[in-house]
């Protein structure tokens, strides 16, 4: 009953669509209709030139993963099992969302939302190689994508560090291992059709240099 419970908060908090309903009332626009069709942040700011509501979706669906877990903890107390399947569910909830016929954002400000209540390292890890990938390349995506790949491997290289600044402190390494597999899979998922165009755009690049010599 415990695991059904925080499935169900972290489900109906991820499955808000923040980007739809804020773009759909202010702007009259379909996000998922528009831009990359991503419901999500970034996409926000694309289709409406607006600092502010990108920002905005960020929060909130940065919100949804943090209120998850939080509220999982203010239930069961400090077991960490309880957030963490509510975070997941949050996350995978904002990403295939219900409502929206199963289409949704990539997750990444929910997971930081999580991360935030209750694994804050991973996330400061995340946000690191974020920047180093977005430094050697400057795409968004490929620095998503890459900081995703590279935090879990140096999160299994470093368990001992990684269980210390967990919190509530995690039954055993396994759990952790789980949590953090589960989330940054979902994310690893929902960054295959732009790592496909990202594929595609260095064939693209390289063919043109082919030609040119």
């Amino acid at each position: 009953m415990n695991y059904l419970i925080s499935i169900t908060m972290g489900y109906l908090l991820g499955s808000i669509p923040t980007a739809y309903l804020l773009l759909k009332n202010s702007r009259g626009i379909d996000i998922r209709q528009t831009g990359s069709g991503n419901v999500g942040a970034y996409n926000s700011f694309d289709v409406s030139n607006s600092k502010l509501i990108g920002l905005t979706v960020l929060l909130i669906d940065a919100g949804k993963g943090a209120l998850s877990a939080y509220l999982a903890i203010l239930v069961y107390g400090d077991v960490f099992i309880y957030p963490a399947v509510a975070g997941i569910f949050a996350i995978f909830a904002h990403c295939y969302n219900p409502w929206l016929g199963f289409s949704g954002g990539r997750g990444l400000a929910t997971f930081a939302g999580v991360s935030i209540i209750i694994f804050p390292y991973l996330l400061i890890v995340w946000i690191v190689l974020w920047t180093i990938f977005y430094i050697i390349k400057r795409d968004i995506h490929f620095a998503n994508i890459g900081a995703t790949v590279m935090s879990l491997i140096l999160i299994f290289n470093s368990l001992d560090i990684a269980i210390k600044y967990a919190n509530p402190k995690p039954g055993s390494a396994s759990t952790l291992i789980l949590f953090t597999m589960t989330g940054l899979i979902i994310i690893f998922i929902k960054h295959i059709e732009p790592l496909k165009e990202l594929i595609k755009d260095q064939k693209i690049i390289r063919m043109n240099r082919n030609e040119k010599n």
